[in-house]
């Protein structure tokens, strides 16, 4: 490795593998917490139903339920649009709409509303059309959205002139409507206060729930960027609708490169067996890298431990002041490479040497290119920051662009911070107080707000996963439109720009790692790290300046999205056995796969 400067490195504690943090942090006192109060309207904008006489809101606040609107749907609807429910939820932008109450049902109140326990029709997750609920829906007026009435039911009447918006969002608990992937294992299970007060909290720091966590993340973008306003139209004086700048306006196709292989624009370039290559399709996916075992130095073979650290909101970091494309794409023959234009390039990087002990910043498998590939512009810019000329011989690129996401990040970022200071850890910790805070949480979970950061989370991997939503269903057929290329928010190029800034992030600070201290990762899984180093924690490896502080443009510690958190630790053994039969140790260095529980 190069010789290191004048760096030190924090701590130097020893400690069994496994152990989270050093010994001489100071604990703090286990509490009860509630979150912080939000201010809402009226009384919320949801309510748990645990088929009582009474509803549960916010701030342990309860609902008298008339007696046929525990055992009637229509009459529960007709209550939870009337003045006695009172349950609100204020648009989030001016130009938007208001949120729809939220009714939860546990299995008590699922059952006395007549609905089955579990869903028999396993593949489509839906009751079926000659259900009884349904058609006593039907005679009331009620209707549904494409996705029927499965485990996240939206039930509503076309606006008209007298009523407005008329439509209620249900939540059914004991089909599934809380993935525990998203929410925790037992969060479903919850007492029906502790569950409101929960769902309560993400509805008011982020949106209320619309249905998974990557469909709330979904909506949420449009909820904050609604695509039309009204305008009074100067010639008639008549008020239309209107584009607002900034948002995406209606449905576009990708460009050939940035479509998945189900997308009729592939369908129509390759025959269906046909399995693209670099030089025809974008592979702007997440790190899943290991080192070559025999690559591992003398000095690193030594070292005791190997300390996994995490990048905090990783995904929503990247989406910070982004530019991507709110129009189509132009396709462009021999451009001139711009890194501030949102698109994707094809070029050569296979001629940049790098070293072989990091993963080559271009790919998601970490080895280097081997000719021409199509690439997201912050990829390329980065190959450019690295010194490497940039000659792209064509482009699809997007000359009407903004940062799109900038509104949502913050959203989200602030949701995060909030309840993160409700866990009690925040900016004003120390690093060893931190590390203390953190380890404190994972032994101690809080289980109303451990969830409540669980869904922020999710909201957010979820929400840019499913700008690229693929079809679903047994009956699709390849080459056939779906219906979620329908919506303007079904962009493909958008979420490759996210994923590769994230991956270009991580990338940066590994390299100053290794540049300025001589620290090589062994293993990374999209934001996770693994190092190699003599003590349990990251401040063993983590470098410092002479003057003590943090390495400027490495891993910091610390609460904020882009900073990093201590993963998990285990033996270099361990890890070296890992690498040895080919697998991630970024994956279990928790002590379980991280990707297979939804992190």
């Amino acid at each position: 490795p190069p010789a290191a400067p004048a760096l030190t490195r924090a701590g130097g504690s020893g400690g069994e593998p496994g152990s989270p943090q050093p010994a001489a942090a100071p604990r703090k006192p286990i509490r009860p917490r509630t979150p912080s109060p939000t201010p809402l309207e009226g009384n919320g904008p949801l309510v748990v139903l645990d088929g009582t006489d009474k509803a549960h809101a916010a701030s342990g606040l309860l609902l008298p339920l008339p007696a046929k609107a525990r055992t009637d749907l229509p009459a529960l609807i007709a209550w939870a649009l009337g003045p006695d429910a009172d349950l609100r939820s204020p648009r989030l932008h001016r130009n938007g709409k208001d949120g729809d109450p939220l009714l939860v049902l546990t299995p008590a109140a699922a059952e006395a509303l007549g609905l089955p326990p579990t869903l028999e029709d396993r593949r489509t997750l839906r009751l079926p059309d000659n259900h009884p609920t349904l058609k006593l829906l039907s005679k009331s007026k009620w209707q549904l959205t494409r996705r029927g009435f499965g485990p996240w039911p939206r039930i509503y009447r076309p606006a008209s002139p007298t009523t407005g918006r008329q439509c209620v969002q249900l939540a059914i608990l004991p089909w599934g409507a809380l993935d525990a992937r998203a929410w925790g294992e037992h969060t479903a299970d919850l007492p029906a206060p502790e569950l409101a007060a929960l769902l309560t909290t993400y509805a008011s720091r982020v949106l209320t729930p619309r249905g998974s966590t990557a469909v709330s993340g979904l909506e949420l973008m449009t909820a904050l960027r609604p695509p039309t306003r009204a305008a009074r139209n100067p010639d008639t004086q008549v008020w239309e609708s209107a584009p607002v700048p900034g948002s995406l306006l209606r449905p576009v196709d990708p460009a050939p490169p940035e479509a998945p292989d189900e997308h009729p624009v592939v369908a129509a370039l390759y025959p269906r067996s046909h399995q693209r290559t670099p030089d025809q399709v974008l592979d702007e996916e997440a790190y899943d890298w290991i080192r070559d075992p025999q690559l591992l130095t003398d000095a690193e073979c030594t070292r005791t431990h190997a300390v996994g650290i995490d990048v905090n909101m990783a995904f929503a970091a990247a989406a910070n002041r982004l530019p991507v494309g709110l129009g189509p794409a132009v396709h462009t023959a021999s451009p001139r490479f711009d890194p501030k234009t949102p698109g994707c390039w094809l070029a050569d990087l296979s001629g940049l040497a790098l070293d072989p002990r990091l993963p080559s910043p271009f790919t998601p498998t970490g080895r280097p290119p081997t000719g021409p590939a199509w690439y997201a512009t912050p990829t390329l810019a980065y190959a450019q920051e690295l010194g490497h000329p940039v000659h792209p011989t064509e482009a699809w690129l997007r000359p009407d662009n903004g940062p799109y996401l900038d509104a949502w990040y913050t959203r989200l970022r602030d949701a995060y911070v909030a309840t993160m200071a409700d866990l009690g850890v925040t900016s004003a910790l120390s690093e060893p107080e931190f590390l203390a805070a953190m380890a404190e949480l994972h032994e101690h979970p809080d289980p109303v707000l451990k969830p409540v950061l669980s869904a922020i989370k999710s909201t957010v991997k979820g929400g840019i996963g499913k700008l690229r939503e693929r079809p679903q269903g047994a009956g699709y057929r390849p080459g056939e439109p779906w219906p979620a290329l329908e919506r303007p928010t079904w962009r493909p190029d958008i979420r490759a720009a996210v994923i590769s800034t994230a991956r270009v992030n991580m990338h940066r600070k590994m390299n100053k790692l290794a540049t300025a201290a001589g620290q090589y990762p062994v293993a990374v899984l999209s934001d996770c790290a693994v190092y190699l180093c003599d003590g349990p924690s990251p401040l063993d490896f983590l470098p410092r300046t002479p003057e003590g502080k943090p390495l400027p443009g490495g891993f910091r510690l610390g609460v904020s999205p882009g900073m990093v958190k201590h993963e998990g630790t285990q033996s270099l053994l361990w890890a070296v056995e890992m690498l040895d039969q080919g697998l991630n140790p970024a994956r279990h260095i928790k002590g379980h796969d991280a990707a297979a529980d939804g992190e």
